[in-house]
């Protein structure tokens, strides 16, 4: 297996880890505060799932996957086959690049927005 396999199938350990360490810190230094962090952290992990079925729900039509060639959830394993070559995994269905990439950043203006609702609310 090659190091980039390897380091893309644990993309997210070190960031975990990391997360786990500040928690350890936080818990060390200030006891007190871990209740409130850990409240907080919850609340921003609820409005990001808030904010992706709100999207979900007011463009039930127009997910980013279904601007894709093949549907992903079908073609899951072959993607590793792409990694090789100079090829999107999952490619756009041609002339709805700037689509795909609008509907990209709709979700994300979404789920940030409501995210950002409920942080600044409490």
């Amino acid at each position: 297996m090659s190091l980039f396999k390897t380091i893309r199938s644990h993309r997210l350990l070190i960031w975990a880890l990391a997360a786990v360490v500040l928690v350890a810190v936080i818990a060390v230094l200030s006891p007190q505060q871990l209740p409130v962090t850990l409240y907080k952290l919850s609340l921003v992990c609820l409005a990001a799932v808030i904010g992706y079925h709100l999207d979900r729900a007011l463009f039930p039509y127009a997910s980013p996957g279904s601007y894709l060639v093949d549907n992903w959830k079908t073609v899951i394993g072959q993607s590793a086959n792409n990694m090789d070559k100079l090829e999107p995994e999952y490619p756009v269905i041609n002339g709805y690049q700037r689509i795909f990439a609008a509907v990209l950043l709709r979700r994300a203006i979404v789920v940030t927005a409501v995210i950002l609702g409920v942080t600044l609310g409490l």
